[in-house]
């Protein structure tokens, strides 16, 4: 008769190496109890206030997320980071695709970071149009500066915005601000055409260029180079070098036939290499004594002014577009008048005018 043993298969399962746990031990303690019962506005506050990047991400989740509930708390939170903010540098990045601007971000935030510096990178990824999705990659492509302690590194879904920036960015760099960031750094999808969202939201914009890869004056087409205060001629080393000084001198042409910029600054073309450090200390300089500029004459501040009475009315924007669509009585009208439109009975202006009349005059409402 066989022993036990003997009656064990040849792919028998060993016990094998005890595996981690799927949750980080110390983030589970900062969270305990149901996910429900999220923590209060206060103790995020708190949290943010000592620099704890695990409530930071928490707070920017919040604010990201699109359920009334959380809104609700977010909103809460970010008045009372307010007091806390308007101390960082804040500064926008964009550029055509390809030209390297994670690259660029990374080896500009580890020499900032290596002076003392605290930098906080919003980076906005593209959102499929058919999906929502998207891959939030930054973090993979930045990851040393991932790794440097004092730098923190927000990838988010563009969610299909044209202005090349998140929905909520602009409350994310107040809370990055109370944090203690005291430079914030917002990376665009860089489509190129519609860049106004992330030049209302920053101090310097730098608008990072490749030589050689075309008509270099093609950017006088676009209105992106009239909001620039700086242009970046990247990856000039090796044998692009000369052209990268080719495409400076022509940008610096192309510049003196815009306008007085409102800031009364002369923007400055200058040429880096992410690979090399080569430039980046000169267009940090730059950028210093761009805000030594600004500040004197005061521009610099009447334009945060600004900034946040646009942002105002983008949120009224936005807030009355959500009401709207998720109102019951539109949802239903709507049916019935796409259907009118649809079958040419109704004007596409004439349907807007009678849903739009529909929701500001139903009962109830002023």
């Amino acid at each position: 008769m066989m022993k036990q043993d003997e009656k064990k298969g040849a792919l028998s399962v060993s016990k094998g190496v005890e595996q981690p746990p799927p949750v980080n031990p110390d983030r589970a303690r900062l969270f305990k109890g149901k996910r429900k019962n999220r923590i209060s506005p206060e103790k995020l506050l708190e949290g943010i206030l000592s620099s704890n990047i695990n409530f930071l991400s928490q707070g920017i989740t919040l604010i990201e997320s699109s359920l009334e509930k959380h809104q609700d708390i977010a909103m809460e939170l970010v008045e009372k980071c307010l007091p806390y903010s308007g101390n960082s540098l804040r500064i926008g990045i964009t550029g055509v695709p390809g030209v390297g601007k994670s690259f660029f971000i990374e080896s500009f935030g580890r020499m900032l970071t290596g002076t003392g510096a605290r930098v906080a990178v919003l980076a906005v990824d593209p959102s499929s149009n058919l999906s929502r999705g998207s891959i939030l990659g930054d973090k993979t492509r930045m990851e040393e500066l991932s790794a440097d302690k004092a730098a923190f590194i927000r990838p988010s879904p563009s969610g299909g915005s044209l202005g090349g920036v998140a929905v909520k960015t602009r409350e994310s760099i107040i809370l990055c601000e109370a944090a203690g960031f005291d430079t914030i750094i917002v990376e665009t999808v860089g489509v190129g055409q519609s860049e106004t969202a992330v030049k209302s939201m920053v101090d310097f914009f730098l608008l990072l260029m490749l030589a050689g890869a075309g008509d270099e004056l093609q950017g006088i087409k676009r209105g992106i180079m009239e909001m620039a205060d700086g242009i970046a001629i990247t990856k000039s080393d090796g044998n692009n070098i000369l052209k990268a000084s080719m495409a400076r001198t022509q940008y610096e042409r192309a510049l003196h036939l815009f306008p007085p910029t409102l800031s009364g600054w002369d923007p400055r073309v200058q040429t880096c290499s992410s690979l090399t450090l080569q430039g980046l200390k000169g267009i940090h300089d730059t950028i210093m004594e761009f805000f030594t500029f600004t500040k004197k004459n005061g521009y610099f501040f009447q334009n945060r002014k600004d900034q946040a009475v646009y942002w105002m009315k983008e949120t009224i924007d936005r807030q009355l577009n959500d009401g709207f669509y998720k109102d019951p009585l539109i949802a239903r009208e709507l049916k019935k008048i796409r259907q009118e439109v649809c079958g040419g009975r109704m004007s596409s202006f004439m349907g807007a005018r009678k849903l739009l009349d529909k929701y500001f005059n139903k009962e109830g409402k002023p």
